[in-house]
C-alpha cells in the first residue's frame, strides 16, 4: 500500500510486497521513485503567460516577387450582354430552322437578307461596313479576355501568404491629402492617383514655397511607403500660393 509524502520525490510502500526494506523510509518500506514531479512543478508554476511580446512590428520592406500584378475584372456586364445576345441569335435561328423542317416558310426577314447578300458584291460598303463592325467587336471582346481591368485597384505588397490586398485609388488619394494638409503652411492640397504617378497639388498661404516644397516631398515619399503599394507610384509635387481675391 503507497503512503503520499508531503513533499519531496520520493514515495514508501510497504516491505512485503517488494521483498525487502531500503533506508530512508519508515518501518521497512521501499522507496520508489515519483515520475510527476515535472507535472507537479508546472502545476505549480501556474498557467504561461499570455502577455504580447514587446519587440518591434516586423514591417515588409522590400515588395515581394509576383506582388505586383493587377486584379482581374469579373466582367459580368459584357459578359451577360453577349451572352444575350448569342442566346437571342440563337433562338431566332433554332425556331426558324425548326418551322422550315415542319413545312411552313421561313422568316421573310432571313430570305430577304439571303437575297441580298447573294447579290451584293465583297466590296460594297454596306458588306464593308459590317464587317469593320464585326472585327472591332471581336478585337474588344480578346482585349477584355487578355486584360485584366480593375484599373481603380492598386495591388499591395504580399509576404508568404496567399492572400492579397488592394488599396482604390480614392482611399490612395484620401490618405495622401490627409497627409498633405497636415504639412506646416499647407493650408488645401488635391491628389490625383494613378497606377505610375501621383499628383498632388497643394496651396501654401505662409512660410517659403521651397520649404513647403521641401517638407510635402518628404510627406508624400513616407506616406506612399506607408501604404505598402507593390508599384509605388511615381510623385509629383506642386505648391502654389491661394490666388488674390479681386
Amino acid at each position: 500500500m503507497r503512503r503520499r509524502t508531503p513533499s519531496g520525490g520520493r514515495a514508501c510502500a510497504d516491505a512485503g510486497g517488494l521483498g525487502g526494506a531500503a533506508g530512508g523510509c519508515p518501518g521497512g518500506a521501499a522507496a520508489l521513485p515519483v515520475h510527476g514531479e515535472a507535472r507537479q512543478e508546472q502545476r505549480r508554476e501556474g498557467p504561461m503567460s499570455t502577455s504580447a511580446p514587446t519587440g518591434p512590428v516586423p514591417v515588409l520592406e522590400e515588395p515581394a516577387r509576383g506582388g505586383g500584378h493587377r486584379f482581374w475584372s469579373a466582367r459580368r456586364v459584357p459578359a451577360a450582354l453577349l451572352a444575350l445576345l448569342v442566346l437571342a441569335g440563337a433562338g431566332l435561328l433554332l425556331y426558324d430552322v425548326a418551322s422550315v423542317q415542319a413545312g411552313r416558310p421561313g422568316m421573310r426577314w432571313r430570305r430577304d437578307l439571303a437575297d441580298d447578300l447573294a447579290a451584293r458584291q465583297l466590296d460594297d460598303v454596306a458588306v464593308v461596313a459590317g464587317a469593320a463592325v464585326a472585327v472591332a467587336l471581336g478585337l474588344w471582346l480578346l482585349l477584355l479576355a487578355c486584360t485584366p481591368g480593375l484599373r481603380s485597384v492598386l495591388p499591395m505588397r504580399r509576404g508568404d501568404e496567399p492572400l492579397r490586398a488592394g488599396l482604390r485609388r480614392e482611399a490612395v488619394e484620401a490618405v495622401l491629402r490627409d497627409r498633405a494638409v497636415a504639412v506646416a503652411g499647407v493650408q488645401s492640397a488635391r491628389v490625383r492617383a494613378r497606377r505610375h504617378k501621383a499628383v498632388v497639388r497643394a496651396v501654401s498661404h505662409f512660410r517659403e514655397l521651397d520649404q513647403v516644397r521641401t517638407d510635402l516631398d518628404a510627406v508624400m515619399r513616407d506616406a506612399v511607403k506607408d501604404l505598402g503599394l507593390a508599384r509605388p507610384p511615381h510623385l509629383s509635387v506642386h505648391v502654389v500660393r491661394p490666388a488674390r481675391k479681386k
